[in-house]
């Protein structure tokens, strides 16, 4: 079981084909949101003293707040009770196990899982031959416009040097595993040493990883202390 820890008024993630343990406000009106899609339907026990309403990507849910009044004093009695909540969106099924606590209202964004990135990215990159491929992922981390489809994962947090780059750094700022395609894809950052042309050759290396398909630079020339922009294609999903 997935577990959350938010207390305040943030973005709780979950995924498909898992129970996500989550803390919701119940007092305030939570919003779930549907990442690239709408949500279809959203099954909970309405007995429970529960209202939800959704509209195309989302859907926002209140715990009912009791109200009781004794010689005349209004009484307030807010939910503590967990409850269930089974969201469809974009053809998967997310299980929330919702607490509901006195805290801000919470947005639950409802990520993709690997079957429909998977599905996603067969979308995007199935009618491309490999090289156009390798063009579209390298411009989408040029560009800063990754897509939802392509999962992010931790970067190596070192420095590497290369044998033919003396005084050269090289540190990873961004690594991609794109689903169903089988590639994989890094962003490095190049720094240090004097004014230099550079040479896409160069980056051909196995400590870039192996099988790789394809580098790029966003440029030529480095400056003295200037910085490039790398872009490592590789075949594979990861390193």
């Amino acid at each position: 079981m997935a577990t959350s820890t938010q207390a305040s008024a943030q973005t709780i993630s979950v995924v498909p084909d898992q129970t996500s343990a989550i803390r919701l406000s119940n007092h305030d009106v939570n919003h779930i949101v549907c990442s690239g899609g709408e949500i279809e339907e959203v099954r909970f026990s309405a007995e429970k003293g529960i209202a939800v309403e959704r509209s195309g990507g989302d859907a926002w849910v209140k715990f009912l707040v009791r109200e009781v009044e004794s010689e005349y004093v209004p009484t307030r009695t807010y939910a503590t009770a967990p409850s269930e909540f089974f969201v469809r969106c974009n053809g998967s099924v997310y299980a929330l196990y919702a607490e509901p606590s006195d805290i801000p209202a919470q947005t639950v964004s409802l990520l993709p899982g690997a079957d429909q990135r998977a599905r996603a990215n067969a979308d995007l990159l199935g009618p491309l031959v490999e090289e156009e491929r390798a063009v579209s992922i390298t411009l989408a981390l040029l560009r800063d416009m990754v897509p939802a489809s392509f999962s992010e994962v931790a970067p190596e947090a070192r420095d590497i040097t290369l044998a033919g780059l003396p005084g050269t750094l090289l540190r990873e700022r961004k690594r991609l595993s794109i689903d169903g395609a089988g590639l994989s894809a890094s962003e490095y950052l190049i720094s240090g040493g004097g004014a230099q042309t550079l040479d896409e050759r160069a980056f051909l290396d196995s400590r870039l990883g192996a099988n790789i398909f394809a580098v790029t630079l966003d440029r030529i020339a480095l400056d003295a202390g200037g910085t490039a922009r790398l872009i490592v294609v590789r075949r594979g999903a990861g390193e």
